[in-house]
């Protein structure tokens, strides 16, 4: 069983929707894939079509230590299951504080679980205790990087915060891709980021890119993933290359270095 931590502390790079459309990817190649709404937003719950959180969400499975099997629920993807967030995670933050152990929260509660190839961990825009609890739990970090000006705006403080988690909390994480996403190739900007980031970041940069397309914007408000809403569309498509892309890398388990400066 493989951790994916999909995380950028930046709002709006389409974290949720590339942790949806790479998990229905890999469902399509055969794998059981069980996605983590850890974002107290709850748009991973919604995009994948639950309306309003059961009793048993991830807040009593890290915060009341209740058992993960209570907290899991199947979607309309076969092989695809969800642990969903809900409205009692706006609190979240602050609750963990006095706990103990309150880093390792998720990480204990997956372990207890061994039904799935690979689990998919949706974190908040914010590099707090929610998401320090995803990159402790995790093997592998996928950053999404959306194509425009203020592309590696934060980017540096989140690899310092992947190296500071590798370094106290979790010694086998490590980054996995950067994924280039809503690139619009008419626009020059897009063309001069991916330059940017590839510049900087030669050997994480994957090399699937994630387009602007309608259609991956519309599938949330179907309570879809892309490759179930439309398997012809570019954003179908471009997610499938990405898990393919990914599961690549991850066979590989060459070590990745974090590499590259920001200026």
């Amino acid at each position: 069983m493989t951790v994916l931590v999909v995380s950028n502390q930046k709002g709006g790079v389409g974290k949720t929707t590339t942790a949806i459309s790479v998990g229905a990817a890999l469902v399509e190649h055969g794998q059981r894939v069980l996605i983590v709404d850890l974002d107290p937003q709850a748009n991973a719950t919604s995009g994948l079509g639950i309306s309003k959180a059961p009793p048993n969400h991830i807040y009593g499975l890290i915060l009341k230590e209740q058992p993960i099997d209570d907290s899991i629920i199947a979607t309309a993807v076969p092989g695809l299951d969800l642990i969903p967030s809900g409205p009692d995670m706006a609190g979240a933050e602050v609750e963990l504080v006095p706990l103990m152990a309150r880093e390792y929260r998720l990480r204990q509660a997956l372990r207890a679980t061994h039904d799935y190839d690979t689990i998919l961990v949706d974190c908040p825009p914010s590099l707090g205790l929610l998401t320090i609890n995803a990159l402790t739990a995790g093997d592998a970090v996928v950053i999404p990087v959306q194509c425009e000006y203020y592309a590696l705006e934060g980017l540096a403080q989140l690899l310092a915060t992947i190296e500071a988690v590798r370094a106290r909390l979790n010694s086998r994480l490590e980054v996995l891709a950067i994924v280039l996403t809503m690139e619009d190739r008419r626009n020059r900007l897009s063309l001069q980021v991916i330059d940017e980031v590839r510049n900087h970041f030669p050997t994480l940069v994957a090399d699937a890119r994630i387009p602007r397309a309608v259609r991956l914007a519309e599938a949330p408000s179907h309570g879809l993933p892309i490759s179930v809403y439309d398997r012809r569309s570019a954003g179908a498509q471009a997610y499938d290359d990405l898990a393919r892309e990914l599961s690549a890398r991850l066979r590989a388990k060459a070590p990745i270095a974090l590499g590259g400066a920001i200026a």
